[in-house]
Order: structure tokens, then C-alpha cells, then sequence
């Protein structure tokens, strides 16, 4: 025990990280908690999930990233509740006090209402969704090979992505990249160019923060690589057998859902109101109301700009917002005056489609095509978490982009369970 400030930090992805490192110099202790002892790249979950890329590709331990960092201790745990009163933490092992508290928990799937979806339709968040949902689409390959009949064949064979924002895009670009090239000649009893990737999203159009002109590119692009794209229409039944797009039925066994998420139970802990989507509203030093030594960040913050806008739930602002609160707590232990109102500064929002295919869209332009699928791997390589990641991730990229290969084909079985095939 020492008389330092504590600082704790619930959650180590974008948010809960950048806060952590932030904080190094701080003359104080600061605790970083997260119930996994890995930090996650979620943005290339897709690419664990379709082969292209392992697990410890886009991961690296907590306690690797912050081992120089002597004010930090890494605690592997889960958080049960809190009491904003009496200022602890608590969880299934014990307790811990703390003088500020950065919530940076994030989210996870919404299937707004129809929970019971989610068992035949996994989302993506986690490295154990990614490895289930690869398992299951190299498992349909091979259930289609030896199906009995020509329609279960051809339900086997076709797979639908529910939500057309960038996961969906980019899992239905790589699924059919998938099929069209990585497993060509490799089966006997079936083509694999002939599976069907359907995306639907309920919206208009595609990639709704983007402009439309890059989200008609997007389709297009969609379309070269064989993705059947179906906009306006909502999901009204989701099943085993398939799934039913407004009055159409789809017979497929491969139901991919991407078209929502909600926060984790953070205001529960807090007893809190939280929005639609179970966020918190924050003031505009990104504190809760009337606790100003309580932070929630990231996903599982409502956060405005000063402006009124709404801050978009991607990766470089939940990095933005971890290190302003950082800077908060910074100038209060210092005795400093507080920095200004939180503003989200937007660098550019990009989506990759397929091999040489993307859009990107910046402030000041837009760009798709082969410039953005390079802009967006330069993006997207230099915040991966460990100079070894960065140089095996390119090497992969390279590597498939010049042979169309994909190196983590496995389907892995949990021992105690039966293969799906």
C-alpha cells in the first residue's frame, strides 16, 4: 500500500490501453483490468475468421505491452459491479479501491430483440468468435462436398452476412474471395466458385457513414467478386435452415450477423441510464454526471463533440478519448487546470472490399480502388501492437495478395464437442 493516487482502468482494448499508456509518467498506480490477459486488433477480426490471419497475429499480452511500465499492474479478472459511493471495484475474486475510474469495457453484439438468433447467427467481437465462425465456413465447404441431395448442397454453399457496414463488407468480400480463388481445384464433388454470398443490410445503401458515391463503389466492387447485395430488406426470421429476407426465403446454413452492437452492462455496474444501444451520456471531459471521478470511454460511451455531433464508435476515437481522459487525470493530480472539452478530431474512415479493393473516405477527399486497399493495410499494419506482428501480418498480405493463398485453413474442435461436418 502507498499513499499514490489509484487509478483504475476497466478494460484494456483501444480505449482502456491508450489511457493506461497515457498514464506512464503519472505519480500514481494504476491498474489496468480486463478478463482476457491479451490485448485485441479487433479490425482484423474478419481476416481470423476467413483464414487469412491467426489469432496471435492481431493479439499480444497485456503485461508484454506495459512491462516497462513500472506504475502499471495488470489484473486478470471480471468485474461485477461498482459502487460509486464507496469508490471499489468489485469482482469474483475480490475488490479493489480507486481514486478515478476509466470504464473502457466496449461492446458486443445487438440483435435487437431476437436473442435467440445469436445461435444460429454469431457476430464478431472476440478471437473465440473468429475461430468459430472460420470453423463454420470451412465446415460448409466440406459438408457441401458430401451432401446427399443438390439442395442441401446449395444450402451449404450459400452464405448470408446480415449488416452492411464495414465487418459485412468485409467479411462478404473475403468469404467470396474465399471460395472464387483460395479454394479453387481443391474439391471433387462441388465447385467452390458456385457458393452464394448474399449481404443484406435493412438500410438503403451500403457503408451508411460513407459517402454515397463510395458506398455505390463498395456494391460494385461487391458485385465483380460475385457478393449478391441486397439493401431494404429486414431480417424477419433467422433458423438453422436459413434465413428470411422481407418475404423472401434463403436456405442457407452459414448466417453471419453484423449489423449491430450494444455496450456492455457498464451502466448496470454503475446503475446508470444508458441509451438504446445500453451506452452511458457523458459530460464533456468524458466524466459521469455528478462523479467526476468516474470516466466511461469508448464503446460504451454516448460522447458528443462540443457541437452536438456524435462520436462514431471506431478505434482511433476510442484512442482519442483514452488519452484525453488520461490528460484529465494528469492535470488534476498535478494541480493544473483541466484541458478543454473532449473534440474528436477525424482522420478518415476506410473499408476494405477484396484483393486491390477499398474506400476510403478523409476530411478533405475520397479515394477507392487500389490506392485505398493500400492506404488502408498501411493504416491498419501500423497500430498492430508488436514490431513481430507488423512484419508477419505484411508478409501474409503480401504473400496471399500475389497467390491468393490463405495459410490458417483449420477447423478446430473444442475438445468435449463433435465436428459439425
Amino acid at each position: 500500500m502507498s499513499d499514490k493516487k489509484r487509478i483504475a482502468i476497466i478494460g484494456a482494448g483501444f480505449a482502456g490501453l491508450a489511457a493506461a499508456r497515457a498514464l506512464k509518467n503519472a505519480d500514481a498506480e494504476i491498474f489496468l483490468i480486463d478478463r482476457r490477459n491479451y490485448h485485441l486488433f479487433q479490425p482484423l477480426l474478419y481476416q481470423v475468421a476467413t483464414a487469412a490471419l491467426s489469432p496471435a497475429q492481431i493479439a499480444q499480452p497485456i503485461r508484454t505491452i506495459v512491462r516497462k511500465q513500472r506504475n502499471c499492474t495488470v489484473v486478470l479478472g471480471n468485474v461485477t459491479g461498482i459502487d460509486k459511493e464507496q469508490h471499489r471495484i468489485y469482482g469474483a475474486k475480490g475488490e479493489l479501491a480507486y481514486d478515478y475510474l476509466i470504464v473502457a469495457t466496449g461492446a458486443t453484439h445487438a440483435y435487437f430483440g431476437n436473442e435467440a438468433w445469436s445461435d444460429y447467427a454469431p457476430g464478431l467481437k472476440s478471437i473465440e468468435d473468429a475461430t468459430a465462425i472460420r470453423q463454420r465456413i470451412l465446415s460448409a465447404f466440406e459438408r457441401a462436398e458430401i451432401a446427399v441431395t443438390e439442395q442441401e448442397q446449395q444450402a451449404c454453399l450459400t452464405f448470408v452476412i446480415i449488416g452492411g457496414g464495414p465487418t459485412g463488407v468485409e467479411l462478404a468480400g473475403a468469404i467470396a474471395e474465399l471460395a472464387h480463388h483460395t479454394l479453387r481445384g481443391e474439391f471433387r464433388r462441388i465447385n467452390p466458385a458456385n457458393a452464394r454470398v448474399i449481404l443484406a443490410e435493412g438500410g438503403d445503401r451500403l457503408l451508411k457513414p460513407f459517402t454515397p458515391r463510395l458506398s455505390a463503389r463498395a456494391a460494385a466492387d461487391l458485385a465483380k467478386l460475385g457478393v449478391e447485395v441486397r439493401t431494404g430488406l429486414a431480417v424477419q426470421e433467422c433458423t438453422r435452415e436459413g434465413v428470411r429476407l422481407g418475404e423472401e426465403w434463403i436456405a442457407a446454413r452459414t448466417i453471419l450477423w453484423a449489423a449491430g452492437v450494444k455496450a456492455s452492462p457498464a451502466a448496470e455496474w454503475l446503475q446508470l441510464s444508458g441509451d438504446r444501444a445500453g451506452r452511458i451520456a457523458v459530460q464533456p471531459d468524458l466524466t459521469v454526471e455528478q462523479h467526476p471521478d468516474i470516466f466511461v470511454i469508448g464503446d460504451t460511451a454516448a460522447v458528443q463533440n462540443p457541437n452536438g455531433t456524435p462520436v462514431p464508435g471506431l478505434a482511433p476515437a476510442a484512442m482519442q478519448q483514452g488519452n484525453y481522459a488520461a490528460s484529465v487525470i494528469l492535470a488534476r493530480l498535478q494541480g493544473k487546470p483541466a484541458p478543454a472539452a473532449f473534440v474528436y478530431k477525424d482522420y478518415g474512415t476506410m473499408a476494405t472490399i477484396g484483393r486491390g479493393k477499398a474506400v476510403a473516405q478523409f476530411p478533405w477527399t475520397t479515394c477507392s480502388g487500389l490506392l485505398a486497399w493500400w492506404l488502408w493495410g498501411i493504416v491498419h499494419l501500423m497500430p498492430l501492437v508488436g514490431f513481430r506482428n507488423r512484419i508477419v501480418v505484411a508478409c501474409d498480405w503480401l504473400w496471399s495478395y500475389l497467390t491468393h493463398a490463405r495459410g490458417v485453413r483449420l477447423i478446430t474442435v473444442s475438445p468435449g464437442t463433435e465436428s459439425e461436418i
